[in-house]
C-alpha cells in the first residue's frame, strides 16, 4: 500500500512559519493573512495527528514533532530549489561538455572542432565518446549528439543530418582482389560493425548482390574504418565518417550504390538546456558545419531509401 501524500501547501506554510518563528511574519512573506496560515497548519496537524507548534501569546515554539518535520522540510525545499536552479541556470557556463558516439567524435566532430574553439575561445571543451545514452540528471554533460530515431524520454531532439551507407576498402586491397563493383563483393572479406545501425546482410539484400564471408567484426564504426585503412577487407561505412578518407585517397568506394537508413543524427538535451548561451552557440555552429558539408561526395551516388530498423532496442542508438 502506498503512503498517503501530505498536503503540500500546508507543509510549505508550516515551513515558512517555523523559519520565521511567527504566523504573522509567515503571512507577510506569503502575502496571505495570519488566519490563513493558521488554518493551513491546523489542517496539517489534523492530517498528521500531532501538534507541530506550542502557541504562546507573542510567539510560536516547535514541538518535538514540529522539529522533526521542519528539519526534513528544510532539506526538501533546498533540493527543490536546487532542481529549479539546475533547469534555469548553467552551473558551469565556461565549459561545454558534449557526449557522442566514438565514431562520430573521431571522424567528424574532432576534425572540425578547432573552428568552434577559435570562434569561442572563452569556452573550454570536454568531448566524451561513449556508446551509452547518458542520463542528464546525474551527469555534467550539456548536450548529446546521437544517431537513431530521435525519440528519447524527457529530451528535446533536433535533427542534424541524415546518413548513407556504402562499402569501401583500401586501394591495395581493391587491386589485390579485383573488387571494383558491388558484383565483386563475393570475393571480399567483409568487415562488420556489431552495432545495429550497420548490417552487411541487410545492405547486400537491399542491393541484390552476394557478398563474401564476414571475417572480422568490431564493436564500433571507428574500428571498422581502421580495419579498412589497414587493408583487412571491405567495410560497410557511413558516408559522413569516411568522406575525408576518400578525398585523401586512403580508401576507395566500391560501386555507386548507397542505402539511406531511416535514422538520423540528432542534437539531444533537456528542453531547458537549449536556452543556455553556450548551447545556442554550439547548436548554431554545428548546424552551419552540417550545411557546409551538405551533399559533398553524394553527387555520383545512387541513393536507395530503406525502411530497415535497428535490430536492438533500448540504448541501442549509436
Amino acid at each position: 500500500m502506498s503512503e498517503r501524500t501530505p498536503p503540500f501547501q500546508g507543509i510549505y506554510y508550516f515551513y515558512i512559519a517555523a523559519d520565521k518563528g511567527s504566523f504573522k511574519l509567515a503571512a507577510e512573506t506569503l502575502f496571505v493573512t495570519a488566519a490563513a496560515v493558521s488554518q493551513q497548519i491546523r489542517q496539517l496537524e489534523d492530517w498528521l495527528g500531532a501538534e507541530l507548534f506550542i502557541r504562546q501569546h507573542r510567539k510560536i515554539v516547535l514541538t518535538h514533532e514540529g522539529e522533526v518535520l521542519y528539519l526534513q522540510a528544510k532539506k526538501g525545499f533546498a533540493h527543490l530549489q536546487d532542481g529549479v536552479r539546475r533547469i534555469n541556470q548553467d552551473p558551469n557556463p565556461n565549459q561545454l561538455s558534449i557526449s557522442t558516439v566514438p565514431s562520430f567524435a573521431q571522424h567528424w566532430l574532432v576534425p572540425r572542432i578547432g573552428d568552434f574553439r577559435e570562434r569561442h575561445p572563452d569556452l573550454s571543451m570536454l568531448i566524451e565518446p561513449t556508446n551509452k545514452l547518458i542520463t542528464f540528471e546525474d551527469s555534467s554533460i550539456d548536450i548529446c549528439i546521437r544517431y537513431g530515431h530521435g525519440n528519447y524520454s524527457n529530451l528535446e531532439s533536433r535533427r542534424l543530418m541524415d546518413e548513407v551507407l556504402y562499402p569501401v576498402c583500401h586501394p591495395l586491397y581493391q587491386e589485390k582482389y579485383g573488387i571494383y563493383s558491388v558484383e565483386d563483393l563475393h570475393k571480399a572479406e567483409l568487415i562488420e560493425d556489431r552495432w545495429p545501425d550497420m548490417d552487411w546482410s541487410i545492405w547486400l539484400n537491399e542491393v541484390g548482390v552476394e557478398g563474401g564471408h564476414t571475417t572480422l567484426q568490431f564493436d564500433g564504426s571507428h574500428f571498422v574504418l581502421e580495419g579498412a585503412l589497414s587493408v583487412q577487407g571491405v567495410a560497410l561505412v557511413k558516408h559522413s565518417l569516411v568522406y575525408r578518407y576518400l578525398q585523401e585517397g586512403k580508401l576507395v568506394r566500391i560501386g555507386n550504390t548507397a542505402l539511406r537508413p531511416k535514422y538520423n543524427y540528432f542534437l539531444c538535451a533537456p528542453p531547458g538546456y537549449f536556452h543556455r548561451d553556450k548551447i545556442q552557440r554550439f547548436s548554431k555552429w554545428i548546424e552551419t558545419q552540417v550545411s557546409e558539408f551538405g551533399n559533398k561526395g553524394r553527387e555520383e551516388l545512387n541513393i536507395v531509401d530503406t525502411d530497415f530498423s535497428l535490430k536492438w532496442s533500448g540504448n541501442s542508438d549509436g
